[in-house]
């Protein structure tokens, strides 16, 4: 009886060791990193400041480079480094806007929406046929009643969350 406790004890260990190590090539991203170890994520300037109906937000490049240096690392295993990554994120924003979209029965403005987009161009150094240049857009909704100030850090939470997901699936994305 003993003997049968030992070797059941023994195969349940294994199982466990090899499951464990069986989840270390998987992860819950779905991300296909492939050999790359590094990722850069270069500045991402504003030039939607440069269109007539852009509004001008100081530090939304800084704010928007660091979300998307956060949700790659937080999803991957994969270093961040200043230069000669392996993946290789760049690109510009190139909208951040807010345009009126209902109105009320007297012709105001009942509901606003924020978009903005970013053109990517991402390389993969590891893998080329991956590399691609694409634009990202996101928008959020809000009461004309409220100041873009007031719903801003909001918006940018639920915009940036969409658009860096979007970016990381398009660029990591094995599904």
């Amino acid at each position: 009886m003993k003997m049968k406790r030992k070797n059941g004890f023994k195969v349940g260990l294994l199982a466990l060791v090899l499951s464990l190590y069986g989840c270390g090539a998987y992860n819950f991203s779905g991300a296909d990193i492939g050999t790359a170890t590094t990722f850069q994520v270069n500045f991402f300037q504003n030039y939607a400041d440069q269109s007539a109906r852009s509004v001008i937000v100081p530090g939304l490049d800084r704010e928007f480079t660091n979300a998307l240096q956060e949700m790659i690392n937080n999803l991957t295993s994969l270093s961040l480094t200043g230069s000669n990554g392996d993946l290789l994120y760049e690109g510009e924003i190139v909208e951040y806007k807010v345009v009126p979209m209902t109105a009320t029965a007297d012709q105001r403005t009942a509901q606003n929406r924020l978009t903005m987009s970013v053109n990517v161009r991402f390389f993969n150094n590891t893998k080329e046929d991956a590399d691609f240049e694409r634009r990202f857009s996101f928008f959020y909704d809000f009461d004309a009643a409220a100041s873009l100030t007031s719903v801003q850090a909001v918006a940018h939470e639920e915009i940036f969350e969409r658009l860096t997901q979007d970016i990381f699936n398009a660029s990591l994305g094995n599904w």
